[in-house]
Formats: C-alpha cells, structure tokens, sequence
C-alpha cells in the first residue's frame, strides 16, 4: 500500500511537472532546494501554531511570528516568480515554459502561495486586532 502510494505521487508530480512545464519540481535549482528546506523546518511547523491562533481569535501572540512568516514567504515567492519569468529554460533537462501564456500559465500556479502570506502581513499590520498597543495603567 506505501509503495502504491508513492507511485502514484511520483505520478502526480509527472503530470503536473508536464501539464505546468515547471522542471524546478524535477530537476530543483540549489536555491529552490534551500526554499524547500525553509518551508519543511520553518514554515510547516508555524501553520499548526497560526492555525490554532486564528481559529482561537485575539491571540495578539501570534502577530510577530505571522509577519516573520509572511514575509518570509513573500521573500521566497519573489524569487521563484522573477525565475518563471526571466529564466532561459530551453537548456533545461525537462520542460519549462517556453511561450509567455505559458510562463503565465505556471505563474498562475505560484501567484496564490504570495498572496495568501501578503493577505496575513497586511492583516497583521493594519487591522486593530492584531495592531492594537494596550494601554499600561498608572499607579
């Protein structure tokens, strides 16, 4: 059942590899790979955390580690997005974009893991709940 399993993810990442033209998903730059380490070690283990504080509410807690997150990942995103962009993938062992719409295409792919962590920074920064100073008290 395990060796089934991983077979038909290995198949699943062939298909998307193929269907999006993203070769950083079979044969991963060093820096992609360092991107990957970053989100098993440190982005992984904060979604339970984060998950639990906004499901929880007013956990003002959770605003330092959120926009270290998040920015974080909008840092990552940049890099990967500007590489879907402007890299010559035609020396690539497996397919990557060649035309615009499919630049655009494998884009479109990437584009909600930035958005998403720029919704939370935003959302950290500027909403009263997250953004309020409490008030200390005189004696």
């Amino acid at each position: 059942p395990a060796v089934l399993f991983f077979l038909k993810l290995t198949e699943l990442l062939q298909w998307y590899a193929v269907t999006f033209r993203d070769p950083m998903m079979l044969q991963p730059p060093a820096w992609f790979k360092a991107f990957v380490y970053c989100e098993v070690f440190l982005q992984l283990p904060f979604f339970p955390i984060a998950a639990y504080a906004f499901l929880k509410g007013g956990c003002r807690w959770i605003r330092t580690p959120a926009i270290i997150y998040s920015t974080h990942v909008a840092t990552t995103l940049f890099a990967i997005l500007a590489h879907i962009l402007f890299h010559d993938f035609s020396a690539s062992e497996h397919l990557g974009p060649r035309t615009q719409r499919e630049r655009l295409m494998l884009l479109s792919v990437y584009v909600p893991y930035l958005l998403i962590p720029l919704l939370i920074l935003f959302t950290m920064l500027y909403s009263p709940q997250y953004n309020q100073v409490e008030k200390r008290k005189r004696k």
